[in-house]
């Protein structure tokens, strides 16, 4: 599998998943623009890319501003002449607070992170995409595609859910242009994103706070890696996955298999 003269842009690129995508596309030949609204974290992931010889090019950007991805793509484009691949991963878990207590102002912060990041990711490179075809890969996740018992999530559930449709939006319109849209689904992954979650009156909603009761059926309730996640992006990303279009595959060793109230 190769991405050999191939141009990716990633967001959220400045850790976690994000960070994971863009060495591992780097390492199979892929130069990437590295896009994080932390201009630290996109800083050392572009390093370590240069690090291992490949190329890199860092953009600060907050995907829910519309000027800065457009200049980000723009940016991108100048620097390395085309585009192939684009990852929408760039998302927050947002506040955990039941429906009657979340503000709108903390739904909207979700929503724009997560589903309108997206689509002006996707928005925004398109237009280069259709000169050669390509592919997008928006990561999305377990939580509002196969499971809704984590107490308070109904704004992280109703993006990542809209995620899903977008992409199979997208896929369709875009088929002719050759350019496939697919869509990952993780489960639980080691990464910063819990430690920034902020949670709020979850004894009221009635449901489990916790996900799942037990364990991950795989690996004896091990957390998955980043460089999962990565590796199963290059292949979507790559001529391997050439006929494989408006799909969503999940990743998380079996864990949303065990419903909502755990193991059987």
């Amino acid at each position: 599998m190769s991405l050999q003269g191939r141009v990716a842009l990633v967001t959220g690129a400045g850790s976690g998943i994000g960070r994971a995508t863009a060495l591992r596309l780097a390492g199979l030949g892929a130069a990437v623009t590295v896009v994080d609204r932390d201009e630290a974290g996109a800083r050392e992931t572009a390093e370590a890319v240069e690090r291992g010889a490949g190329l890199a090019l860092r953009v600060v950007a907050d995907v829910t501003r519309p000027d800065q991805i457009r200049d980000a793509v723009t940016a991108a484009v100048g620097a390395f002449g085309r585009l192939d691949v684009v990852v929408p991963n760039a998302g927050i878990n947002g506040i955990r607070a039941p429906v009657g207590e979340i503000t709108p102002e903390e739904w909207d912060e979700t929503i724009a992170t997560n589903l309108t990041g997206t689509f002006l990711t996707v928005r925004y490179t398109v237009p280069h995409l259709k000169a050669a075809g390509g592919s997008v890969v928006v990561v999305s996740s377990t939580n509002g595609t196969r499971v809704f018992s984590i107490a308070g999530f109904s704004a992280y559930n109703a993006s990542k859910a809209g995620q899903v449709a977008f992409a199979k939006s997208a896929a369709l319109e875009l088929a002719r242009y050759r350019i496939r849209v697919n869509v990952v689904c993780p489960g639980a992954i080691e990464t910063n994103i819990f430690g920034t979650t902020k949670a709020r009156l979850l004894e009221q909603a009635g449901v489990r706070s916790a996900f799942p009761d037990g364990t991950i059926p795989l690996t004896g309730g091990q957390m998955g890696r980043p460089d999962q996640v990565a590796d199963l992006i290059s292949f979507l990303a790559s001529d391997a996955a050439s006929h494989i279009t408006g799909t969503e595959v999940w990743i998380d060793g079996g864990e949303s298999l065990l419903g909502e109230t755990g193991f059987p």
